[in-house]
């Protein structure tokens, strides 16, 4: 017989915990898109002749930097600058990065470049969305942490 306890197995019923984990996952969205969107739009309406794959990184760094900046501005209520950027980067970079990457991806297959569409536009918000929500799902349940 082990003495080693383990740890229950995440509960994934939880409603409560996927509204806390749905709210947290779309101010993410909300950032990352900004960032994302404002960078592909501007190489699509100025005809800057990049490599896509070059727009599609520069889309997702800006992405993430305009999340953190939202999340930032979002935690600042509740804690000193210095702790709120520190916990935007730390509590949710691994939910942004996964859902740049996904949104670019979705972007990249439906219209084969770096390119907003009015019909691509909400699949690729739908695809960033869900591809995090059961990693934030899992944090808030499982260590207790949100970013918000």
């Amino acid at each position: 017989m082990s003495s080693i306890a383990q740890k229950p197995a995440v509960d994934w019923r939880c409603h409560h915990t996927w509204r806390r984990a749905s709210k947290n996952t779309a101010w993410c969205l909300l950032g990352c898109a900004i960032g994302d969107f404002g960078t592909i739009a501007f190489f699509q309406f100025t005809g800057i002749p990049w490599p896509t794959l070059a727009i599609m990184i520069l889309a997702i760094v800006n992405g993430l930097l305009t999340s953190i900046a939202l999340e930032t501005v979002i935690l600042v209520r509740q804690m000193d600058l210095r702790t709120a950027f520190g916990t935007a980067i730390g509590m949710s970079f691994i939910s942004m990065v996964s859902m740049e990457a996904m949104m670019n991806a979705v972007d990249w297959a439906f219209t084969g470049g770096a390119k907003l569409t009015w019909w691509v536009v909400p699949i690729m918000l739908a695809a960033g969305f869900v591809t995090p929500l059961p990693y934030n799902y899992w944090r808030l349940k499982a260590l207790g942490r949100a970013c918000h």
